[in-house]
């Protein structure tokens, strides 16, 4: 499976990353960036620190990509992500004194975010699945300068949206479309070929600390210690006894295996210029006859496996092999 990844690094994006690197059957071929979680540039900062610690055999290319949303101020999440977006690394330290995550180096392409996105869909057509886990920003942008070559895409998976459920930004809307409520809205009415995973069903899988500390005390590669770290401001952050919500992780889930999820063909549409209402996903789910109402434009994520998808995400995260 080729996959490109759409990222704002936060947790839980870093925790998708980590579990598409150590996937056999997925090929990531890109990951581009963009302004979300944090800034482009940290979030450009954390998929290469990612990506050296995941240290694949064949290392993707990366782009930054959109720093701001299409119209408005960029919205963050510090106080769930940490300044950083990764949970403030700069705390932790070598016994020497030595920071333990020093600055990575890494080529990062000249093309922006949107242009390497058609570039991959140019090439790899069908064959490619586009993983959204951020603002639509770059989809967008790469919609608008060539229609054709990026409707070529195989298959797209959207983490965002709220269908039945309140949203976490405000009482209706979910944090990326909250973000870029413009590009959320384009990419729904072009007619792609999209899946949406929305907090419906990511909700639902929760990741415990406890559960995270057994399986990494049998991890030995350095992902492990990194996610050890990253993770606790998440735990912190969050409130709940129970855990951090695996938004994100699930997303790349369903990108290679959908069968971890049930799906319902819906049309949904994306509100940009309410007061009270932006940034969130109405889906119709009327019962009327399929001729009165809009065709569905994508398949939403109702039902999840909880279960099995946590046993592919840890099973991912320390494999028996490291």
């Amino acid at each position: 499976m080729r996959l490109l990844i759409d990222t704002d690094p936060g947790i839980d994006d870093a925790l998708a990353l980590v579990l598409a690197f150590s996937v056999p059957e997925a090929s990531i071929d890109a990951i581009t960036t963009v302004a979300g979680n944090v800034d482009v540039d940290r979030a450009t900062t954390n998929a290469l620190r990612i990506l050296a610690a995941a240290d694949p055999v064949s290392r993707p290319p990366v782009a930054r990509g959109a720093g701001s949303p299409i119209s408005g101020p960029l919205i963050t999440a510090p106080h769930v992500h940490g300044d950083d977006g990764l949970g403030n690394l700069d705390q932790f330290l070598e016994p020497d004194g030595r920071p333990r995550y020093p600055k990575v180096d890494h080529t990062l392409e000249m093309r922006d975010g949107a242009d390497l996105i058609l570039e991959v869909a140019a090439r790899l057509g069908p064959e490619l699945v586009l993983v959204a886990l951020g603002p639509l920003t770059n989809l967008a942008l790469a919609l608008a300068r060539d229609r054709e070559t990026f409707g070529r895409i195989g298959r797209i998976v959207v983490m965002g949206g709220a269908i039945a459920v309140p949203g976490n930004v405000t009482a209706g809307a979910e944090f990326n479309f909250y973000v870029d409520p413009e590009a959320a809205a384009a990419v729904f009415e072009a007619g792609l070929p999209i899946d949406l995973v929305p907090l419906d069903v990511t909700t639902q899988v929760v990741l415990s600390q406890a559960l995270l500390a057994r399986r990494l005390a049998e991890c030995s590669h350095p992902v492990g210690r990194l996610v050890a770290d990253f993770t606790l401001h998440g735990f912190a952050a969050d409130h709940r006894s129970e855990g951090i919500f695996l938004h994100d992780p699930l997303a790349v889930g369903v990108a290679i295996d959908p069968s971890l999820v049930g799906f319902e063909p819906l049309y949904v549409e994306v509100e940009c210029e309410g007061r009270v209402t932006r940034g969130l996903s109405l889906a119709d789910r009327r019962r009327l006859p399929s001729e009165r109402k809009r065709p569905p434009n994508c398949r939403v994520a109702t039902t999840v496996d909880a279960p099995r998808f946590l046993r592919m995400f840890l099973d991912g995260l320390c494999p028996a092999s490291r």
